[in-house]
């Protein structure tokens, strides 16, 4: 081989290894991987969140995508099953071979997938799953709601200390979600003065509570504090307001739904509950949200749509900042994302885990409003470890 020949292959080995190393490859898609239960039990929360996903990537692709290329998002469907997640992220990470995964799903399956991408080192970000294992699966996995006994501890502040409420009653799905709110709740129940009268626990299962209900009227609490999904807190709470029971009743993020309403009909007034979007939010990034995705889907929006909203727009901040397929430099411009969405301005520790305010909505008028907002980063500061 000559010199020349020599110098020549040189130059175009450097100049892969740049493409290869720096750059984005032309003509492909840079894919997102999406799981969320589009069929089962949680498949109107998962429907919700695919379209708040699909409409951050139609937003982002409008604004030239990733250094021109264009967003795709791999969605399948989990079934809120681990069984499921893990299989489905395998195949998202070595088939589809996708940058960054958002999960869009429960905790059970949440925890499950993120052990596959922390051992893959590929980036994953937990749009509204609340178990605290989650990003403790390592340094790859971040999470843009808030983790399960943060919201506890701000449903304590908001009953011992805005409502004025000390007899409480704990209702407990028995589920990583439920069991995470019940422990935050009374670990920070003493600091506000509220005495935890009894706690009751119920299966996911579950849609007739009237051994519970007949409990906690007998008990006489002062407000009652119910973990649940919008699919056993809709018949919870109507059996509790039809045996006569009127304390007010605070649930968390799982009640945020319009299917919660329509569940519990009239006695869905008044409602509280914990979550990380106000509809009632002047913020233009909440306003923009709520308005495109009630146009897109056809109905009203809830916490989940918008929390997938949020971490794909952290996910495609993230793939621009870092300006290279590596995993690393894409895990560490997560990291460092700071931007304003949907839920709220979004940051991270040192856990991957959020730190932002609880945004409580009350149920009015039939609707979803504005009740409070409790900023006490000291009360809600997240676990660093």
């Amino acid at each position: 081989m000559d010199r020349r020949s020599f110098t020549t292959l040189g130059a175009a080995t450097a100049l892969a290894l740049f493409v290869a190393d720096s750059a984005w490859a032309a003509g492909e898609t840079v894919k997102i991987g999406f799981n969320a239960p589009l069929t089962g039990f949680a498949a109107a929360d998962g429907n919700s969140a695919k379209i708040g996903a699909e409409l951050a990537v139609d937003q982002a692709n409008a604004a030239g995508g990733i250094d021109g290329r264009e967003i795709e998002l791999v969605v399948y469907d989990d079934q809120a099953k681990p069984d499921q997640a893990v299989p489905i992220a395998n195949k998202l990470i070595g088939r589809d071979g996708v940058k960054i995964g958002i999960s869009g799903s429960y905790s059970g399956a949440t925890r499950a997938a993120a052990t596959v991408y922390q051992n893959a080192g590929i980036p994953y970000i937990s749009a509204y799953a609340v178990h605290p294992d989650i990003t403790r699966a390592g340094d790859y996995v971040f999470r843009t709601s808030f983790v399960g006994e943060v919201q506890g501890r701000a449903g304590a502040k908001l009953i011992g200390e805005t409502l004025g409420k000390k007899r409480v009653s704990l209702i407990t799905l028995q589920n990583d979600f439920g069991k995470s709110l019940a422990a935050g709740f009374k670990a920070a129940a003493g600091d506000f003065g509220i005495e935890v009268v009894s706690e009751y626990q119920y299966s996911i299962k579950d849609r007739q509570f009237g051994p519970v209900v007949a409990k906690v009227k007998s008990d006489d609490p002062e407000a009652i504090y119910a973990s649940g999904y919008f699919f056993t807190a809709g018949p919870l709470v109507k059996q509790l307001r039809g045996a006569g029971v009127g304390v007010p009743v605070i649930g968390q993020e799982g009640y945020d739904s319009e299917k919660f309403i329509e569940i519990a009909g009239d006695a869905a007034e008044g409602i509280i509950i914990t979550t990380s979007l106000d509809r009632d939010s002047d913020s233009p990034e909440a306003r923009g949200f709520i308005a495109a995705f009630e146009k897109r889907a056809g109905f009203k929006t809830d916490m989940v749509a918008a929390s997938a909203h949020t971490a794909v727009k952290v996910a495609v901040a993230a793939l621009r900042a870092a300006g290279t397929e590596d995993p690393k430099a894409i895990r560490d411009a997560v990291a460092r994302t700071k931007l304003a969405a949907s839920t709220g301005e979004i940051s991270f520790n040192a856990l991957g885990e959020v730190r932002k305010a609880v945004q409580v909505q009350v149920v009015r008028g039939g609707a979803w409003h504005r009740h409070s907002v409790i900023d006490d980063p000291a009360l809600l500061a997240p676990p660093a470890e």
